[in-house]
């Protein structure tokens, strides 16, 4: 019988538009507005009292709120509307102090029994939601030098292995390395040897007030290469923390020759954020200097968790933070924070190779900070702000070398678990391999997302409101079941969007407006079919037989040259661009599905199986 689907195929429509309908309905409970409270170090807890003294405060200045929550290591609290939030945080900050942090943030709504199936709301970009924008500036010129420390390290280990007796080897001003000989025949064979085993080197020998020198400096293209290193591997590096940090959707992208832009959608706290994705903490590994031994190849170095306290440590590095593979945060036997090593191949071989001949000395773990202060010059009777660059390092650990270390090992002495789950987190997102600075920081703010989302709900209405008159003016019945096919078309993008935990981005609600003209497009041309069918004289049931499917080829035609142009745009786009073409892909798929199938199943309903002499079409 003409126009009947099997019972298979409406059940298979009405599973699909329900378990839509479920993957959907998250994104009709949007997020409070809310207040997170955290201890600035493990010692400051957060529990009911102080949550009763946060509210108690609120209460006294008339500020309305929701609900609190109190969790194992924090507390939240709820708000009606982003102005209020503005308002509790600020009297919130000051109850506070400095002990704890008080952090702007959103906190989901969506019902226990949906979330239990996996149901989620629809995640959304920076625009819509709020967060942070960083652009960050990569030190290159610090990039090469500490590159040019390491294979000053690697030449002082060739040299004694090859038996060549050189004073002293320092870096001069314009970044070259300068090794001082005490006889020309050592010189010359240090010359030879290190044009043949560094082919990055341009390597001269120089003679000097008396004395025989090689000098050893970087090629262009040596110094090229490590540049890009350093920007491919801090762009790495950004990612895996930020990863860590749980974002969804982040952007982390180059700009420029030495700049990168950080984008973290619902990020409200931008101390944390700031704490973690800048930071260039990493470790360096050295044995304690021997008793005697001398100033100039040795530092003094204070420890991090013990004021006063010193210990002198060779200059020489055994291995630094970018050799560690893994690194995992836990308690040792005494119940103290430790965090476990394993180092890579490469790391692991040097190690052994130094602790082989160093067992039952100290081998510190010393920590390394570069940093950025702002300091206030007079200038011309006018305060200028000038940034003062400076690498901070502390000893966290000086423990004695019991026997031959591997790859894999444990440093202790830290300050609370705090600070070796963070230590955990960078080692094992990786170093930076060169320096980061704050150039450029913006908070969007979530009440200006919030009117974001107002405007772009609003112009999907609008569209939405258009085209549904339009259908229903110009083929009356038939414009009906389309309107109600692409009702259910929005309810499955949301759907799907949700499921794929994609962003939503201004340029998304574009590609939605867009998918809602595309949805009837396809509608547009099978009634026209039909329409010329029946004027051809074919039946009523025979004209939508054949206008269902003599449309599908141009229909299947246009939608896959549409998704050829959005999977492009995905591939070659960034940020925003990415964002419309993932809803337009998706607004195809389940555009596709609706005009085709759903439409089919409602014509199907209405007029299937029954004697007829005209359609209202």
């Amino acid at each position: 019988m003409l126009n009947r689907y099997p019972l298979w195929k409406n059940l298979l429509i009405v599973f699909v538009l329900v378990f839509g309908g479920l993957y959907a309905a998250p994104n009709l409970y949007p997020d409070d507005y809310a207040i997170q409270l955290t201890g600035s170090r493990d010692v400051f807890q957060v529990d009911q009292p102080l949550i009763d003294k946060v509210t108690s405060a609120l209460e006294r200045e008339g500020i309305a709120f929701k609900s609190t929550e109190l969790t194992d290591r924090a507390g939240l609290i709820r708000f009606n509307d982003g102005e209020t939030q503005l308002k509790a945080k600020a009297v919130i900050s000051q109850v506070m102090g400095d002990d704890y942090v008080v952090a702007l943030n959103l906190a989901p709504t969506t019902p226990d029994w949906l979330t239990s199936i996996g149901a989620g709301p629809m995640k959304l970009g920076l625009d819509l939601r709020g967060g942070v924008h960083f652009l960050l500036e990569v030190d290159l010129p610090k990039a090469v030098g500490q590159k040019l420390e390491n294979y000053a390290s690697e030449v002082k280990g060739r040299l004694r292995e090859e038996k060549l007796r050189y004073r002293k080897l320092e870096s001069q001003e314009d970044g070259s390395l300068a090794v001082k000989f005490t006889n020309v025949e050592s010189r010359d064979k240090a010359v030879e040897l290190l044009r043949k085993e560094y082919q990055e080197f341009v390597v001269t020998a120089d003679d000097r007030e008396g004395s025989f020198y090689t000098v050893v400096n970087l090629t262009e293209q040596a110094i090229r290469d490590i540049e890009t290193y350093a920007i491919k591997q801090n762009l790495t590096t950004l990612r895996n923390r930020v990863n860590e940090l749980g974002v969804a959707e982040p952007l982390v992208q180059r700009q420029g020759r030495n700049r990168i832009v950080v984008q973290l959608p619902g990020i409200q706290d931008t101390a944390a954020a700031k704490r973690i994705i800048g930071k260039t903490a990493t470790l360096e590994f050295r044995l304690e200097a021997k008793s005697g031994a001398s100033s100039a190849r040795t530092e003094v170095y204070e420890f991090r968790s013990e004021l006063g306290r010193k210990a002198t440590l060779e200059k020489d590095i055994i291995i630094k933070g970018d050799n560690v593979s893994n690194a995992q945060s836990s308690f040792d036997e005494n119940g103290q924070p430790q965090v476990n090593i394993t180092l890579d191949s490469k790391g692991g071989e040097l190690m052994a190779r130094t602790t082989k001949n160093a067992v039952q000395r100290r081998m510190a773990v010393l920590f390394v900070e570069d940093k950025e202060r702002t300091v206030y010059k007079s200038v011309n009777g006018e305060q200028v702000a000038e940034k003062i660059r400076y690498q901070e390092k502390g000893i966290i650990s000086l423990a004695t070398i019991q026997s031959v270390l591997g790859n894999q090992f444990r440093i202790t002495g830290l300050d609370g678990a705090g600070e070796s789950s963070e230590l955990a987190l960078l080692l094992r997102a990786g170093a930076l391999a060169a320096p980061i600075y704050f150039v450029e920081e913006r908070t969007v703010g979530p009440s200006l997302g919030a009117q974001n989302i107002e405007m772009g709900v609003t112009s999907v209405q609008i569209g939405l409101a258009l085209v549904l008159i339009f259908m229903v003016v110009y083929y009356r019945v038939f414009g009906v079941l389309a309107n109600i096919a692409l009702s259910l078309n929005l309810m499955l993008l949301i759907a799907v969007m949700s499921m794929l935990s994609a962003t939503l981005t201004l340029p998304g609600i574009a590609g939605i407006v867009l998918t809602v003209g595309m949805a009837v497009d396809a509608n547009v041309l099978i009634f026209s079919r039909i329409k010329e069918e029946l004027a051809n004289g074919l039946p009523p049931q025979s004209a939508i037989n054949a206008g269902f499917g003599r449309a599908f080829t141009t229909i299947l035609d246009a939608n896959i040259t549409t998704l050829l142009a959005a999977v492009i745009l995905f591939a070659m786009g960034t940020g925003p661009v990415k964002g419309f073409a993932i809803t337009l892909s998706v607004g195809i798929i389940t555009s596709m599905f609706t005009a085709i199938l759903v439409t089919r199943a409602l014509v199907n309903l209405t007029y299937g199986g029954r004697q007829l002499t005209k359609l209202s079409i």
